[in-house]
């Protein structure tokens, strides 16, 4: 099985921590390499830029990909979303210059927009019914406003600051995008992929929690419970030869401090807190 990640990029860095976090670390990989083996001989990672991984996943050069929403759906590719990855959020939006003429989507009839999506543009405008004529750049989109290229733009923004630098505003979102994993129909079901999915997802259900172990009185051990925000409720082990039982419970990182403070009031000893590489159901 062949997965394609991004080769470079803000989104590259974190695909490979996710891999190894999940246990598929890349073993002898580079930028400049195209494509590296992991730790599961069956599996091996093709490196490729994140707009092309869309059809790579499609043509069957990759059998499965991660890469933005905001590239499959610009490369108009068929495949199946398996998994929202929770990283490199962004937006792509609809701009246009601060104190300009464009206040809405529907001044831009028989104006001009560019932008380095000129798949996604067409459809938006073709929704809002909006007659605009698209002009693809490949960078520098945020300046075309200002040496009269267009009138908006359509572009990718995390924080809008470029846009505020550029004195550009927005004027709509035509859409919301994170990095995910993606599958062709024909191979979403098969037995690797849903092993992938799986630790790719066991690493996200991990995030925010914490292991909790302690030691509890017996005869405290309902009020005990009762204080943990565990997932499906606490592990309870017998002390041998002692009136003390073992607690273990999964709790979210952001009720630790309170947690630990009742469990002391409720008489719980020996209490410690672990984080969690990997939570599987």
């Amino acid at each position: 099985m062949k997965i394609a990640v991004p080769n470079k990029g803000r989104l590259h860095d974190p695909t490979l921590d996710l891999l190894d976090r999940a246990g598929l670390g890349v073993e002898g990989g580079s930028d400049r390499q195209l494509y590296a083996d992991t730790v599961d001989p069956d599996i091996s990672i093709l490196f490729a830029r994140a707009a092309d991984i869309p059809e790579y996943v499609a043509d069957g050069a990759a059998d499965i990909g991660i890469t933005g929403y905001d590239m499959v759906r610009e490369a108009g590719a068929d495949l199946e979303e398996l998994i929202d990855l929770g990283f490199g959020n962004c937006r792509i939006v609809l701009a246009a210059p601060q104190d300009g003429d464009i206040q809405q989507v529907y001044d831009l009839d028989g104006k001009t927009v560019a932008t380095e999506f000129p798949h996604l543009a067409e459809e938006y405008f073709a929704e809002m019914d909006v007659d605009a004529e698209i002009v693809e750049v490949s960078g520098a989109t945020e300046l075309t406003p200002h040496v009269d290229m267009a009138d908006a733009i359509i572009d990718i923004t995390s924080t809008g600051t470029t846009l505020r630098v550029n004195r550009l505003e927005v004027v709509d979102e035509v859409l919301k995008s994170s990095v995910r994993l993606f599958a062709r129909d024909d191979v979403a079901g098969t037995e690797k992929t849903q092993q992938v999915a799986m630790a790719l997802r066991s690493v996200l259900d991990a995030d925010g929690k914490r292991y909790l172990m302690l030691n509890a009185p017996q005869d405290n051990l309902d009020a005990i419970e009762e204080v943990i925000p565990g997932l499906g409720g606490p592990t309870v082990m017998d002390v041998e030869g002692q009136d003390t039982v073992a607690v273990h419970a999964v709790v979210e990182e952001r009720h630790v401090f309170e947690t630990i403070n009742a469990l002391k009031d409720e008489g719980a000893t020996g209490i410690l807190v672990t984080e969690i590489e990997r939570l599987v159901d």
